[in-house]
């Protein structure tokens, strides 16, 4: 069965930004979505949110997309699955401390199984933007490239979304044009 799984950012909830959008933009192309409640603790926090994420249905026709925070988390995800998903989209996703993130950042794993990672989706895309405010910018995208490929995308979109910034980002058709 055709499934998405979409994993918000940090201090955020499933109701921000394009995700009930997509969900249902998702939901009338046949697709069974859930965005999981994971916390709005900001950070996030990986102890806490792994274990909410891995409770989610995952087959090999799944899309995961992790949008900010919700990015570490999908590589994080992938670790742990024992199935090959469909297709793996981080939107403003990092893989290393953010600007306002003093050197630590507790979504983050200290090292990651890039080899199980790539094993376990069959398609990655990363969309990363050269004025991200956070600092999951281009070259957060291309470090994230650089260890498993697919596509990098990188635009001038800010965060594609964020309240902090006002960036209220309500609907993402480009994203919904990627999702096989």
């Amino acid at each position: 069965m055709k499934n998405a799984i979409i994993f918000h950012g940090s201090g955020t909830t499933p109701d921000a930004v394009w995700q009930p959008w997509l969900k249902k933009e998702l939901q009338k192309k046949g697709y069974s979505v859930s965005i999981p409640v994971l916390t709005s603790d900001d950070p996030a926090a990986l102890n806490v949110w792994l274990p909410l994420a891995l409770k989610e249905n995952y087959n090999d026709q799944t899309v995961l997309i992790g949008h900010s925070s919700g990015a570490p988390l999908t590589l994080s995800v992938l670790e742990n699955l024992n199935v090959k998903v469909k297709q793996a989209i981080l939107v403003a996703g990092f893989i290393s401390p953010l600007l306002y993130d003093k050197g630590y950042n507790p979504i983050l794993q200290k090292k990651y199984d890039w080899n199980k990672i790539k094993k376990n989706a069959n398609e990655f895309i990363f969309i990363n933007s050269v004025n991200d405010p956070w600092g999951c910018n281009e070259e957060q995208g291309k470090a994230m490239f650089n260890k498993l490929g697919g596509s990098l995308i990188v635009n001038k979109e800010g965060h594609m979304g964020s309240q902090k910034f006002n960036q209220p980002y309500k609907e993402f058709p480009f994203l919904l044009r990627l999702i096989e």
